[in-house]
């Protein structure tokens, strides 16, 4: 009568061993897959919000250059003195607050205003809001909401002093290029320092501050 052996044969034993080595295989391709399209996806996020920083980057110059062209047509404006025949003379509206209305374009302050210790920028705009100093523009074509808000470094409202205001010196054409400081004596003027702050929030309600100085 033949006897039945027990033990499994060769072969058979190398085919179960093939099947799990091949398991391993496949699982380690599936997490190295997985680690892939995670690794891909991360990067498109990066992309995404690197696109959208600099789309907030250019929704914010924008607005500086808005508050620029207005500061210098402020600058530029005349004004008729009493009596009537008197000549036209700088209006000089940048000493004092503006506020918005129907001769006004936009909000403006004449002295400087800072964030408190320990206070945030989102947190400081949120005063200047409530102070209805802040421009708002109409939202641009890709939802980013840009306003800003115009600073004079000055100390107090009215005519600036270098004292009272932080000012660039201008000297006149003959002192800066002549090669002695005696050669002409000459009254210098100054220009005053306007701070520009601009607030973009995204389309994905991301917001981003963005500050310009100027000197006119």
């Amino acid at each position: 009568m033949p006897t039945l052996n027990a033990r499994p044969s060769s072969s058979l034993r190398q085919q179960g061993l093939v099947l799990v080595l091949a398991l391993i295989v496949l699982a380690a391709m599936s997490l190295a897959a997985v680690g892939l399209m995670r690794g891909v996806l991360g990067s498109n996020r990066v992309a995404g919000n690197l696109a959208f920083q600099q789309a907030a980057v250019q929704a914010a110059d924008v607005g500086v250059e808005t508050a620029i062209a207005w500061l210098e047509q402020k600058t530029q404006e005349m004004e008729q003195r009493d009596p009537a025949p008197a000549p036209l003379t700088q209006a000089n509206k940048l000493f004092a607050n503006i506020a918005k209305s129907g001769t006004e374009a936009y909000n403006y302050v004449a002295t400087r205003a800072d964030p408190a210790a320990n206070q945030t920028w989102e947190a400081f705009w949120q005063t200047l809001v409530t102070a209805n100093v802040v421009n708002a523009l109409p939202a641009d074509s890709a939802g980013n909401q840009v306003s800003f808000v115009i600073h004079r470094l000055c100390a107090n409202a009215g005519e600036p002093t270098v004292s009272a205001c932080e000012a660039a010196p201008v000297l006149p054409t003959a002192i800066a290029n002549g090669s002695r400081s005696n050669d002409l004596k000459v009254r210098q003027t100054s220009q005053v320092y306007y701070r520009i702050t601009v607030r973009v929030q995204s389309a994905r309600n991301a917001t981003s501050f963005i500050q310009a100085m100027v000197a006119i």
